[in-house]
């Protein structure tokens, strides 16, 4: 997991959008990560040392002139040489357009500015400030400078609505946002490519069964699980192919991309993509009906009482498998009874791995359209791993370890 024990310098600037740095901070802590929080004198007037303190477990550094917090009364270090020696990357959020400056041209007259200069390890900033800051060419220009180097990298901003009451871009990225980019950046310092020579075909999304041209039956699913899988997969060096519903998210450059609606066009191109693969990994959430007819215009409600007569829709876990050689991972989705569910799922459709997770009312952080994912790992071997709760990104990674495993198991 990218962010298991790694020591995380959470630096906060003086802009408003410093209140999210609690829930980022939050979420870091839950991802498994030692959060040590910085924060400029202006960032403390939007948000107080002691909300960062309770959250993270750590003091708050707030004062270039203080010995590094915690340090042992005879052996005081300088914190702003000692902090970033420490830490495994440091995340800037938010990042004003003052603080990019500064840091462009090298100036260190408070901690956070000190700490950047005094380190080496990698640097995540996420900008955000009023939209006609963000476009003006002297941040654009110190932005260009930062991301020139090596160890800076950059996540968002997003466009929306802004403090000033403009919309526009100069929104802070999400925390999840922050949070997936952080484990790409730290993926990429110790990538390890242990899926190279490999191809593999991962669904995502929902698909959808058309009433009529303006209605449709479907589900929640946002794709996340499935687009975290594909990136983590491409990330580690196996060919991806990504074919999914009608759902949008960032992927890889080197990801080639199928875009389906039903679930008929998605077992079609299912079944294309597996030419030369080795792993399906089926992240859809397919829909299990369709109605017999699709009306070619749109029903009237002046036209009574609409009554459908439903078929269900291809099994693509079913459909493909006699597949030559192709190791086979579903996802079982339930909302009570999961092992149960689980096992006879796996039996039943003669998988590999299946991964089971709750979804609904009484699933906490879980399922459709969460930033987090948790539940249980089965393989046909009879072993059964629960994971705790993590962003997707990293249960993407042990799901992608299961499956790495099994791969291997297979060659001896």
């Amino acid at each position: 997991m990218p962010l298991q024990n790694r020591q995380i310098l959470l630096g906060i600037t003086g802009g408003i959008a410093a209140y999210k740095a609690a829930e980022l901070a939050r979420n870091l802590v839950r991802a498994g990560a030692d959060v040590h929080v910085v924060m400029t004198e202006s960032a403390t007037r939007f948000i107080t040392p002691l909300t960062l303190e309770a959250l993270t477990g750590n003091p708050v550094g707030t004062s270039l002139w203080s010995t590094r917090a915690g340090a042992e009364q005879d052996s005081r270090e300088i914190h702003h040489t000692e902090a970033g020696r420490h830490a495994d990357a440091i995340v800037i959020a938010p990042a004003t357009a003052n603080f990019i400056g500064r840091t462009a041209h090298g100036l260190a007259d408070d901690l956070l500015s000190s700490i950047l200069l005094a380190s080496n390890c990698p640097v995540l900033l996420a900008p955000a400030m009023n939209a006609e800051m963000w476009k003006n060419p002297l941040v654009q220009r110190n932005l260009e400078t930062l991301q020139s180097l090596d160890r800076y990298h950059t996540v968002g901003p997003g466009v929306g609505e802004l403090a000033c009451r403009v919309t526009g871009p100069g929104r802070l990225a999400e925390p999840r946002e922050i949070l997936e980019s952080l484990e790409r950046v730290l993926r990429d310092q110790s990538s390890t490519r242990d899926l190279e020579g490999h191809r593999i075909v991962v669904t995502a999304g929902p698909t959808r069964e058309h009433i009529d041209p303006v209605r449709f039956l479907s589900n929640p699913s946002t794709g996340r699980m499935g687009f975290a899988l594909a990136n983590a997969a491409a990330q580690r060096g196996a060919a991806v192919t990504l074919v999914h519903g009608p759902v949008d998210g960032d992927i890889a450059p080197s990801i080639e991309r199928v875009p389906v609606i039903s679930a008929e066009e998605m077992l079609q191109a299912v079944e294309t993509a597996l030419e030369g693969a080795d792993v399906l990994v089926m992240a859809a959430a397919v829909a299990d009906w369709r109605p017999t007819l699709s009306a070619e215009h749109k029903q009237k409600k002046s036209e009574g009482p609409l009554a459908l007569e439903m078929v269900r829709t291809p099994d693509i876990l079913q459909e493909t498998a006699g597949w030559p050689g192709l190791m086979r991972v579903g996802f079982a989705a339930e909302t009570q009874d999961l092992l149960e569910h689980a096992r006879d799922k796996l039996e039943r459709k003669k998988l590999d791995i299946l991964i089971a997770n709750l979804v609904g009312p009484s699933a906490e952080g879980t399922g459709f359209g969460t930033e987090t994912n948790g539940g249980w790992i089965l393989t046909n071997q009879g072993r059964e791993t629960e994971l705790p709760l993590l962003s997707k990104s990293a249960f993407a990674d042990q799901i992608l370890d299961s499956i790495l495993s099994k791969l291997r198991e297979k060659n001896e």
